[in-house]
């Protein structure tokens, strides 16, 4: 069964082309954003922009380089008061016939996160929003605003704070003491 299709979907078809380098922008309109902005679950997308060019790679693979420039309203993670906040990313995408394979044993490297295997199909446009979604801040705050310290415990429990976490938090106050004693 077909997935359905999203208004921002911009599919290019990689075995399609004639192997020559490809541009694009995708600069979705009012309607689309607002709909890839409820997707996202955040209230607005001001402006957004994805360019950049797909270049075929050997014979088989293809590389992506594009620019996504956007102007999102997020929540602020503290008040709720709406936050503007400016992104400005550049994405690189390489597409593989053929996957390097994972070594055996002993030490493994972490995967290269911009290799993904060969599609028959690219949707620009997926790549957009999941740029997208990944530049988004996660705590995003209103000017001025500072994240609380809230602590939490059982009643009678004294609650645990950041400063406790820290391995030498107690260093301190025990030479403090040292020195008083003599």
């Amino acid at each position: 069964m077909p997935q359905p299709v999203e208004p921002w979907s911009h599919v290019v078809r990689l075995g399609d082309t004639s192997r020559a380098l490809e541009t694009f922008e995708l600069v979705p309109d009012a309607e689309t954003r607002a709909a890839l902005a409820e997707r996202l679950d955040i209230p607005k997308i001001r402006k957004l922009r994805f360019a950049g060019r797909l270049e075929p790679h050997g014979r088989r693979d293809w590389y992506l380089f594009a620019e996504l420039g956007a102007t999102v309203v997020q929540p602020c993670s503290v008040t709720l008061a709406p936050v503007t906040s400016r992104l400005d990313e550049s994405i690189e995408r390489r597409y593989l016939a053929a996957l390097p394979e994972a070594p055996e044993e002993g030490e493994v490297e972490m995967p290269d996160e911009t290799v993904e295997p060969l599609p028959a199909t690219l949707d620009l446009g997926a790549v957009m929003a999941e740029a997208l979604l990944l530049a988004l801040p996660q705590w995003p705050r209103a000017e001025g605003v500072e994240a609380d310290e809230t602590a939490f415990a059982a009643p009678g429990v004294k609650p645990m704070r950041d400063e406790d976490t820290r391995p030498f938090a107690g260093l301190g106050k025990l030479m403090g003491d040292r020195e008083d004693d003599g």
